[in-house]
């Protein structure tokens, strides 16, 4: 079988998926169009209001945060992350042994180790 047959029939395999994807654009592409179509295009002064936060926004939304916002999303994900790391370790712990288990002590301890250094720099104290 030449290369030319094999990398056709290869291309064949993935033109279901190819139309699936074209089907879902046109569909996600209608809903957009029509929506701008149908809808009242005229926001009244209760759309224009403030939402939820019950006052009026005063300064610009593209201002700089303060870095302690970052920090503490920053050991949200990472503590976030191990959280996502346990379960499996856990669910595992009797197939992978001391080795395993002992993996996953050296990774706990640097994560630790880690917290301790935020904590002790104040990154987790707010004022």
């Amino acid at each position: 079988m030449s290369s030319q047959v094999m990398s056709t029939e290869l291309l064949s395999q993935y033109l279901p998926i190819l139309i699936f994807v074209g089907i879902a654009a046109v569909i996600a592409a209608a809903m957009l169009f029509g929506s701008m179509l149908v809808a009242k295009q005229k926001p009244d002064s209760e759309k224009l209001s403030a939402y939820e936060c019950g006052f009026e926004p005063f300064n610009d939304a593209r201002s700089k945060f303060d870095v302690r916002f970052y920090l503490v999303a920053i050991l949200f994900i990472i503590f976030d992350l191990e959280v996502a790391f346990l379960f499996p370790w856990a669910v595992s712990l009797g197939r992978i042994g001391l080795f395993g288990f002992w993996s996953m002590m050296a990774f706990l301890g640097i994560l630790t180790i880690g917290f301790i250094y935020e904590w002790k720099k104040g990154a987790l104290d707010w004022e």
